[in-house]
């Protein structure tokens, strides 16, 4: 039990809102003005390694240092930061187990034959004037049954990238097609955790708040459609006879055939009937490694002198491919779990300095410095759209972007005479669809290191994204679709 007295704490949904009456708001965002400056010296005068090749790692953790001195001056003890660090780690478990598994996944999907065999089909059915709409509509299809962006993009997700690549399309458009779908469907989706979590922070029912998300989500994945459309019908690809040559490459190194379809059917069979994700994936390792032993003895006996060595390999390092194809050369390599590891150091130093601002009561007092700036309607729904933004940079995670704005928010909302839908709209707009944007947030990590396509690629790509905030913001400013409470519901 903690003893600091200038500390108070709210939990809600499993999550602690800290706040702390000793800090201020110029001490509260130090650490975080010091972390922006470092990260953008990093990125932009050092190219990604002025501390070696996790820089940004060991920012983050000097970074939470910072905050933790901060902490200090601002009596909060050395234990109580150490809690807030364990529980964060403690909520980023499963994730981690989950990019150990999609690791895993990539490498025995690879020797297994799935993956070339998507390429294979891929490349004979999604034509290039359409794909990387048709990209945008199957992510979202995918997304919507499953509840969860992070699934598709492990499974056709990965796919896409793989027949993209193919054609000769950017990585980063066909990455910013499959995120733009996979958090379409996500936030439509009422499996989906980040949809149940915002209306319930807001004081709304689920379907309620799905019907008026779709006022604003709707004309956003329209825009997004048309201009992937025209970019597809723009971009340059390597036309019929490269295609040709590719499905020639993959015809001679693999045995391609339709039953290997049966491994991602399973997964996503198993997901869609609400399997656990560690079980699901867990369930298409195993069935790739059985797989690679029928469909590909050739491919395995020409990676290892065992094929049992070569299948574990491809679970746990880095597997390569040689074909007669140089881009399928690349195309054909995996990591396994070891390629998983900077990703997962990356989001563990995250939620280092996002459980230190959370112990210090930083996240909070920001929350509310914002909360005091809201005088008008429009000003109160770009409080806590810049809100959400903030905690998915500072806190490194999409529910805490949604939980703290939530808590902060509900009451001003309801003075406004405003319907609980407008918040729990907002916090899906600009806190679940953004973290995707932040390459350290545990969602910007996650989808860069299973698409292997860095944030910086696919982010101006990411169109739905980085939109939404901006059409909450449209429809607040003109009052399109704001619900006012009633009268029944404002004498409760």
């Amino acid at each position: 039990m903690h003893e600091d007295k200038n500390i108070s704490e709210l939990k809600v949904d499993g999550q602690k809102i800290i706040e702390n009456i000793e800090l201020n708001i110029w001490e509260a965002i130090i650490p975080v003005v010091l972390l922006m400056g470092m990260l953008a010296y990093n990125i932009f005068f050092a190219d990604g390694v002025a501390l070696g090749d996790y820089s940004n790692q060991f920012i983050l953790l000097i970074g939470g240092g910072i905050a933790a001195i901060v902490g200090f001056f601002n009596k909060v003890t050395i234990g109580r930061m150490l809690t807030e660090i364990l529980e964060n780690l403690k909520s980023v478990f499963i994730p981690v187990m989950i990019l150990f598994l999609v690791g895993a996944l990539a490498g025995t999907w690879l020797v297994s034959g799935v993956i070339p065999a998507m390429v294979y089909y891929g490349l004979q059915v999604l034509n290039p004037a359409i794909f990387l709409p048709a990209s945008v509509v199957i992510a979202a299809i995918i997304s919507i049954a499953t509840g969860s962006s992070w699934t598709t993009s492990a499974t056709v997700g990965i796919a896409l990238i793989g027949i993209g690549t193919a054609l000769g399309i950017h990585p980063g458009m066909i990455a910013g097609a499959v995120i733009s779908g996979a958090y379409f469907g996500d936030k439509m989706s009422p499996l989906s955790d980040t949809t149940n979590l915002a209306p319930a922070m807001a004081g709304t029912d689920l379907f309620t708040h799905i019907r008026y998300m779709s006022m604003t989500t709707t004309p956003t994945i329209i825009v997004t459609l048309i201009i992937f459309s025209l970019l597809s019908m723009n971009i340059e690809t390597t036309g019929a006879a490269d295609v040709s040559g590719l499905l020639e490459s993959i015809d001679k190194t693999f045995n391609t055939t339709p039953l290997l379809f049966i491994v991602p059917l399973v997964v996503i069979a198993l997901i869609v009937t609400k399997t656990k994700p560690l079980i699901a994936l867990g369930v298409g390792v195993v069935l790739a490694a059985i797989f690679a032993f029928i469909f590909q003895p050739e491919v395995l006996s020409g990676l290892s002198s065992s094929n049992f060595s070569a299948v574990i390999n491809s679970v746990f390092t880095d597997t390569s491919i040689v074909t007669d194809n140089d881009k399928l050369n690349d195309l054909f390599s995996s990591g396994g779990m070891k390629g998983m590891l900077w990703t997962i150091f990356l989001i563990i130093c995250a939620m280092v300095f996002g459980g230190v601002m959370d112990a210090i009561g930083a996240l909070a007092r920001i929350t509310r410095a914002l909360l005091s700036l809201a005088t008008t309607i429009f000003g109160l729904f770009a409080s806590t759209v810049f809100s959400c933004l903030g905690l998915n940079v500072i806190a490194s995670d999409q529910y805490l972007a949604i939980v703290i704005p939530g808590k902060m928010f509900k009451n001003a909302f309801e003075d406004k005479g405003l319907a609980p839908q407008n918040l729990s709209r907002t916090l899906e707009d600009s806190g679940t669809v953004t973290s995707v944007l932040i390459p350290w947030n545990t969602c910007g990590a996650y989808q860069s290191g299973v698409l292997g396509v860095g944030v910086g690629e696919y982010f101006v790509y990411a169109f739905f994204n980085w939109m939404s905030p901006f059409t909450t913001l449209i429809f607040a400013a003109f009052k399109i679709k704001i619900k006012q409470l009633s009268s029944k519901e404002k004498a409760a």
